[in-house]
């Protein structure tokens, strides 16, 4: 965090300092909205809401070393008062990367594979110089500020994960945080009951590539059309990236006993070998995507390669692989799911047991923000558990698990259908056996993380 006095800060969002006099307070930490992670040093941003207000939890910010707040309204402690705290807090941000002349902002945004991409290029950016990434999935009004405060005069690259609800929000964020470089993963159907269609969010996500500046680079997945179409919305350089005929590409596709994809990258007529360290034939273009960055900023591609092969997973429910000692394979994709994203999780783990006597196992929650496409989508992903050769089938919730049972049902899939969390860990404790290989995945809200954790929590080793 750069270091700024509250009147700087003050200055900086339009608000007035109140209940500092006589007191010399810089903030030196991170500028955080939840009490309980504010360091010694920091900001704290109370938040107003319906249900909890931030101006609430103003002392105990306080004794854990906060040395101001921003507020909407006087609390008795040095505070910077504003008329919109979440505004301030975006303003607060721009000012700090309005200050780092010398950090390169990323912009990172897509329906499917953003977080793998960003936790891949943080790793990468990361081996020639100092980087800031956004933590796990950070990436809206209030994550995004909070990851750029972390920057400082030192940080030559900030990797900004950006999500969209709707039309517009992408727009605001690259506001805040002007971007120079920007990554378009995928357009797929997740969050289709808020967007409308595939065309708002195909709008909405190229609101990222609009706001780059003539010098910028669009990095755009050439094996999604709709991605590829954002490429007259800008006048900036353009790598495409995908596993024919691109500017970044990627040959010789394979994997190792584990499951972990091994490929050569190529790029202007080079190529390098890359072995991954994470699960998933998915992850090679998310890997190049990453790459393209690195490539356009103008690192070699044998140090690129090295970089990729180093990453490791970090945003924790994302394939994340876990040994069990009795010789199952737990494989934690819980933290949100799409129709894309389960088919991308059902091949990784059809690879992963693939060629062996062991059995693939699909623990399955229901996908959220569909609208009323969710009872098509998910019979779609049930019929998919059948194709894939899935020998056991998990459906865990409620309308959009019974349509998952069926579709695997009707394609011979074996399955068990249960209510909820307690009921599926009964199933699977009673009906794993030594050597299985399983899939748990669904959307944040259906709670399978907590399952995840329990199928794993007795002297599990990472895979």
């Amino acid at each position: 965090m750069l270091a700024l006095t509250l009147e700087e800060v003050a200055a900086i969002v339009g608000g007035t300092v109140h209940d500092a006099a006589g007191r010399s307070a810089t903030v030196v930490a991170p500028v955080m909205h939840d009490s309980r992670q504010v360091e010694p040093g920091g900001l704290f941003v109370a938040l107003p809401g319906a249900r909890v207000d931030g101006h609430d939890f103003v002392a105990a910010a306080m004794e854990a070393g906060a040395v101001g707040v921003l507020a909407s309204r006087p609390v008795g402690v040095p505070a910077i008062v504003v008329d919109d705290v979440p505004a301030a807090y975006g303003r607060l941000a721009r000012g700090v990367i309005d200050r780092l002349p010398n950090t390169t902002v990323i912009g990172v945004t897509g329906s499917v594979g953003k977080t793998s991409t960003k936790d891949m290029l943080g790793q990468v950016l990361g081996a020639f110089g100092p980087t800031v990434a956004t933590r796990g999935s950070n990436n809206n009004e209030l994550g995004l500020p909070y990851t750029v405060t972390l920057a400082g005069r030192d940080t030559r690259y900030l990797v900004l994960e950006m999500g969209a609800r709707g039309i517009g929000h992408l727009a605001y964020l690259t506001e805040v945080a002007p971007v120079r470089i920007g990554v378009v993963t995928r357009v797929g159907t997740s969050h289709l009951g808020e967007f409308g269609s595939v065309e708002a969010i195909v709008q909405a996500k190229g609101e990222l590539i609009e706001a780059l500046p003539d010098d910028g680079i669009a990095i755009l997945n050439a094996n999604d059309p709709r991605v590829m179409s954002m490429a007259s919305r800008t006048r900036a350089r353009v790598i495409s990236y995908g596993l024919d005929g691109s500017d970044v590409g990627a040959v010789g596709i394979g994997a190792d006993d584990a499951g972990r994809p091994t490929f050569q990258l190529t790029h202007a007529g080079s190529r390098a070998g890359v072995r991954l360290r994470l699960y998933g034939a998915h992850q090679v273009s998310n890997a190049l995507a990453a790459a393209s960055v690195a490539l356009g900023l103008g690192h070699p591609i044998e140090a690129v390669a090295e970089a990729l092969s180093q990453a490791e997973a970090l945003s924790p429910g994302r394939m994340q692989v876990t040994l069990r000692p009795d010789g199952v394979t737990v494989i934690n994709d819980a933290y949100n799911a799409s129709p894309e994203a389960m088919e991308a999780g059902l091949r990784a783990l059809a690879d992963m047991a693939a060629g062996t006597d062991r059995r693939a196992v699909a623990v399955l929650g229901e996908m959220a923000e569909l609208g009323d496409h969710a009872p098509q989508v998910h019979r779609t992903v049930g019929e998919r558990v059948a194709a894939a050769g899935v020998g056991w089938l998990v459906a865990v919730g409620g309308d959009g698990a019974d349509q998952y049972a069926a579709g695997a049902a009707a394609g011979g899939a074996v399955v068990d259908r249960v209510s909820d969390v307690p009921a599926a860990l009964n199933v699977l404790r009673a009906g794993l056996r030594p050597g299985d290989v399983v899939l748990v995945k669904a959307a944040n809200s259906a709670g399978l993380q907590a399952l995840a954790h329990q199928l794993t929590e007795s002297g599990a080793v990472p895979a």
